[in-house]
């Protein structure tokens, strides 16, 4: 697909689905390749909700009676799931991250490749930017963001670095950016740290860790009881947040138990092991080189 090629699409699907007359959530709908792969695998008694936040993904909406879209965040989960009439669900996906089409297309800004406006705004709606977080965020600030969501140890000296530049004129597009960062940058693996820097930038004007730990909270009572959790995560911000939520419930990781000693999590684990892509599709799909699936299952917790 043009917009975006969906990364561990079976893996996935087989997972998600165990009722084909069920009702299933895809909260990151993009380009539509999971959802549409959803939709071939209910019968005609199934239901999918989709959730994206991207005005651009409206080009990809699938005809089908079955289908309904929600244009919102996917921290809105439990509002829409009640208003649709789909609350509890049968499984609900989500592949996180950004879209080929949102890196794809230099005036979004989340390219370090690409002449843009600092711009990485999931939803377009949004007030915040990147060029307003690298204009007006002081040293902590950014030194903060970069360490934080970027996990660069330099984090301090890229930051005082942006500072210098914009007290004499505005950072305001990618490739200034990177000139400005360029100094700092480890010889010979510079693609890695922009990578990282970008990663960081964007995840603070999106929100990206509240949102999905929003969103992650209120799975477990969102889906029926055997209905299963599927996420795909691109880093490790993410995907210890998703580890630790399927294994005991909660953003810790620690499993509480009841007075007897019997653990009191929502969730069984259906994937021991993050999957990952195969060398097949890496070679096919080099963005999927760091993604990791992990899925779990709506239990009712063990009691005496």
């Amino acid at each position: 697909m043009s917009y975006h090629n969906p990364v561990l699409l079976h893996e996935s699907i087989d997972l998600l689905i165990t009722n084909p007359s069920g009702t299933y959530v895809d909260l990151t709908f993009g380009g539509g390749g999971h959802s549409r792969a959803i939709l071939e695998r209910l019968s005609e008694e199934g239901r999918l909700i989709a959730f994206d936040q991207d005005a651009d993904s409206n080009a990809n909406l699938i005809e089908d009676p079955r289908f309904h879209f929600v244009a919102s965040n996917f921290k809105n989960l439990t509002r829409f799931l009640q208003y649709h009439k789909a609350y509890p669900a049968d499984g609900i996906l989500a592949d996180l991250g950004v879209s080929s089409h949102q890196i794809d297309t230099a005036e979004r800004g989340f390219s370090y490749r690409q002449e843009g406006a600092l711009d990485m705004r999931m939803n377009q709606q949004q007030e915040l930017t990147a060029q307003e977080v690298v204009n007006h965020y002081d040293e902590a600030q950014l030194s903060k963001l970069f360490y934080t969501y970027g996990e660069m140890p330099n984090g301090r000296q890229l930051a005082q670095r942006i500072i210098r530049a914009r007290e004499e004129h505005p950072i305001s597009t990618t490739l200034q950016l990177v000139s400005v960062l360029e100094p700092s940058l480890p010889k010979g693996k510079s693609s890695k740290a922009l990578s990282k820097i970008f990663q960081a930038l964007r995840i603070e004007v999106n929100k990206e860790m509240e949102v999905l730990e929003s969103m992650l909270t209120q799975t477990a009572d969102a889906l029926q009881e055997g209905g299963r959790l599927v996420v795909i995560a691109y880093h490790s911000l993410e995907d210890r947040m998703v580890k630790n939520i399927m294994r005991a419930g909660n953003l810790t990781g620690e499993v509480e138990k009841d007075f007897f000693g019997n653990p009191q999590t929502p969730f069984k684990l259906v994937t021991r092991k993050a999957l990952q892509p195969s060398e097949d599709e890496i070679i096919t799909n080099p963005r999927a080189r760091s993604a990791k699936l992990r899925a779990a299952e709506k239990i009712t917790p063990k009691s005496r």
